[in-house]
Order: structure tokens, then C-alpha cells, then sequence
């Protein structure tokens, strides 16, 4: 659990998103409340649920972002989902609780990673044995019936093994069995195997049969095979699966965007059945409820749930009163304007000026951006999404793109590798759009 005070959050996500500074203090005192939960006696913790947050914001103005860069920043598990996924049902088959299964998937995930750093100077160990018994087909380290064979066959693998770690083997062919994983057939329903009971499934699984071949690969290829063999042996799934279960339901965020999408306009007909029904399905999940997954029951009481919409025709009372308690937190986030574009093209840690100078630098070609350049990209860009659709940050990419694109086309075959990205490269890169009254047709 980490010990992040809220002050250092924001701090963090100032890094990487520019403005929308009630929303970063909402998140980072939500996660807060998840420290001081763990520090409160057991009987006192388990009634303290989270406080989910609503936030309202124009698209394009760091609504995911701040849910993304807050799950990485504190090592939480993140699922991202739209909300109009769910309206689907009866065509993909998709259930509200499928996204807690996704959840529990990449937390799954993320403790197989720490268990495999934790094993990686065993799994090595195994694996250079392994490739002995490959390169000395029938004998062992050690034989306690035949002391000469034995002193034979452990001088004869302490030279190979010189030679092994000095790299001389590395082409020779060994004969190396490697299984081969059967994807499972959903067979038993429209609906897929996922709303089946998790222990039938891992059933399911375990009667599949095991398809191996065996393949002549040489040393340098048969290093990475036996590597991953060894070290997915080594991890401990119980523990994997206990763990994960318990990272998910402690530390889990769901991101449940397009929330104003299932809003409904009170008809009782037409797609407002459906919205509602995906607000019904909705409730019990984030309320409290418990999942079957492929690794346990989880328990949805305490994961947070931050949901977000840009609720232009609709607003956030629109939603049914039982789903609006259970998100308690409204942030409203605000559109940008010339200074916030000129700051996201400057101030972010990997900002999108440095992407473009990092990426074009690979090819030998020095890219320069100058201040009126950048200000000449900022101005483009929210006078596009002024008299167009607003699409927030998301413009600077295209218009990005555009200016620059002749550079990264021709790339490396440029005499002049010192390339000056101003006011004036700028406006004449844009000089078709910048003269056109309907912008609408404008490609960005």
C-alpha cells in the first residue's frame, strides 16, 4: 500500500498533465483514504468504503489520464471500460461484473511479474543445468553408485560449462521438448466462457490435453524457451492467485468512462431501456457485491470506482439516485485554452515537442521548436477546436503531425539535418487551414 500524502500525488501528476488541479486533490485524498483505511482497527475497516468520484469534462482534457498516471504512480491495478460496452449484451456478450474479472486479470498480472523477478536467479540456475543435460544427453551431475563415472561426467560438464558461459555453444542444435498451449473452445454458450463458474472453468482447463513437440533449436533460442519454462515453474499460482485476489480488492481502480452515455432522459421506451438496464446492472458492482473469477471470489466493496462523461446533454442527476450515492465526489474538469495547449506542448515530463525531437533524433535529424513556434501550434490548435468539435489535448497531436509531417516523411534523406520548427514553418505548413472559413472539413 503506498504511503503517498495527497500533496505528493499532485505533485507527481503536475509532471505529466497540465491544470485540472480538483480533480488531481480528489484522487490523490481517495487514495490517501486507502493508507489511513489499512492503519484503522479491523472492525473499524471494514465499514469504510471508498468514496467514489464523478468527473465531469469535455473530451480530450486528462480525465483517463489522471485515472492512468494515478494507478501507475501508487501501483494499483487499473481497468479502463465505457460504459456503453455494457449496453451491448445479447450481441458480444459482454456483463457488467466482466469488468472486475478483466481487473483481477491485471493484478494477476502484475504479481506474476513480481514473483518472476523473485525467482530470475533461480529459474537461471535451472536453466543452465538444463542446457548441460541437453549438450550431455543421459548423464547427471552427480551418480552415487559409480564414483569414476561420476568424477567423468561432472569434469566433462565443468567444460562445457566453460565453454557454455563463454559463448562458444551458443549455434550448436540441441533437441529441446516444448509444449504447446491449447486455447480453450467456448462451447457452452453464446455468452462465452467467462460467465462460467470459476472452478468448473480451471476444470475445464485441466482436462484439456497437453500438446508438446519436440524441436531442434540451437543454444541462443533454446536459452529463452528453457528460461520461461523454468521460471513459470518456480512461480507459486496459489500464491498468485491469492494475492491477486487481494490486490484487487484493497488497491483495485476501475475507470468507468462515458458514464453520461447510459444516462436516461426518463422515457420508458426505446434506448433509455437499455441505459437504465446498464445503470441496474452498474449499482450492485460498485455498491459491493462478489465476483467469481478464474482466481477466486473477489469482493468489489472496496475498489474505487471513478466514473467520468462529458454529460453535455445530459447531467449527472439524470442518473437513477441509488448510482448517484454511490458516487458521492463530483469534480468538474475545464476546457483549455491557448495557455494550457502552449503548457501541455512544454512543461510535461516526455511533452509532445520532446517525443517529436526524441523520435526524428534516431534519423540523425535535430529538431528545434521555437517559443513562437510552439505558440503558433497552441493558437492553431484551439482555434480548431473552437470553431470545429472540441477534442481537447488530443488536437495538438494532429496538428503535430501535420506541421512535421514532410520532416518524418523524408527523414533520414534530408541534407539539412538541423530542422527549425517557428511561427513561420508553422503557418506555412497550415496556410490551407489557417485560409479556409469552414474548418469543418479541416482533416484535424
Amino acid at each position: 500500500m503506498s504511503d503517498w500524502t495527497p500533496k505528493q500525488i499532485v505533485s507527481e501528476l503536475d509532471k505529466y498533465i497540465v491544470g485540472q488541479g480538483a480533480a488531481k486533490r480528489a484522487v490523490a485524498v481517495a487514495i490517501r483514504n486507502r493508507w489511513r483505511r489499512q492503519q484503522l482497527a479491523p472492525e473499524m475497516r471494514k465499514d469504510v468504503t471508498p468514496k467514489n468520484i464523478i468527473m465531469i469534462g469535455p473530451t480530450g482534457v486528462g480525465k483517463t489520464e489522471i485515472a492512468r498516471r494515478l494507478a501507475q504512480l501508487v501501483g494499483a491495478p487499473f481497468f479502463k471500460v465505457e460504459a456503453t460496452k455494457y449496453t451491448e449484451v445479447g450481441y458480444h456478450g459482454r456483463d457488467v461484473e466482466s469488468m472486475i474479472r478483466d481487473l483481477a486479470e491485471v493484478a494477476a498480472g502484475m504479481i506474476r511479474k513480481e514473483q518472476r523477478k523473485s525467482v530470475e536467479t533461480k529459474a537461471a540456475e535451472r536453466l543452465e543445468e538444463r542446457l548441460l543435460d541437453l549438450l550431455l544427453p543421459g548423464t547427471s551431475p552427480w551418480q552415487p553408485e559409480d564414483e569414476d563415472a561420476n568424477v567423468k561426467s561432472n569434469h566433462a560438464r565443468e567444460i562445457l560449462k566453460e565453454r557454455l558461459n563463454a559463448g562458444e555453444l551458443e549455434e550448436r542444435m540441441v533437441e529441446l521438448s516444448i509444449e504447446q498451449k491449447v486455447v480453450p473452445v467456448q462451447v457452452f454458450s453464446n455468452m462465452g466462457m467467462e460467465n462460467m463458474d470459476a472452478d468448473f472453468q480451471s476444470m475445464f482447463e485441466k482436462m484439456l490435453p497437453k500438446n508438446s513437440q519436440t524441436r531442434q533449436v540451437k543454444i541462443c533460442d533454446a536459452r529463452k524457451i528453457i528460461l520461461e519454462q523454468e521460471t513459470e515453474a518456480l512461480i507459486d499460482r496459489q500464491a498468485v492467485n491469492e494475492k491477486a485476489v487481494e490486490l484487487v480488492e484493497n488497491q483495485g481502480i476501475i475507470f468507468l468512462d462515458e458514464i453520461d452515455k447510459v444516462c436516461t432522459s426518463g422515457q420508458s421506451q426505446g434506448p433509455d431501456v437499455s441505459r437504465q438496464g446498464v445503470q441496474r446492472d452498474l449499482l450492485p458492482v460498485v455498491e459491493g457485491t462478489t465476483v467469481n473469477t478464474r482466481y477466486g471470489p473477489v469482493k468489489t466493496d472496496h475498489i474505487l470506482f471513478i466514473a467520468a462523461g462529458a454529460f453535455h446533454v445530459s447531467k449527472p442527476s439524470d442518473l437513477m439516485p441509488e448510482l448517484q450515492g454511490r458516487f458521492p465526489i463530483r469534480v468538474e474538469l475545464t476546457d483549455l485554452g491557448k495557455e494550457d495547449f502552449y503548457r501541455i506542448l512544454t512543461e510535461p515530463q516526455n511533452s509532445l515537442a520532446t517525443q517529436y525531437s526524441e523520435l526524428l533524433k534516431t534519423e540523425g535529424i535535430t529538431l528545434e521548436f521555437t517559443k513562437d513556434g510552439l505558440e503558433a501550434l497552441a493558437d492553431i490548435a484551439f482555434e480548431v477546436n473552437t470553431s470545429t468539435q472540441n477534442i481537447g489535448a488530443r488536437r495538438l497531436h494532429t496538428v503535430m503531425e501535420r506541421v512535421v509531417e514532410e520532416i518524418s516523411f523524408h527523414g533520414s534523406d534530408l541534407d539539412e539535418k538541423t530542422q527549425k520548427i517557428d511561427s513561420a514553418y508553422v503557418k506555412n505548413r497550415l496556410k490551407d487551414v489557417l485560409q479556409r472559413e469552414d474548418l469543418a472539413r479541416f482533416i484535424l
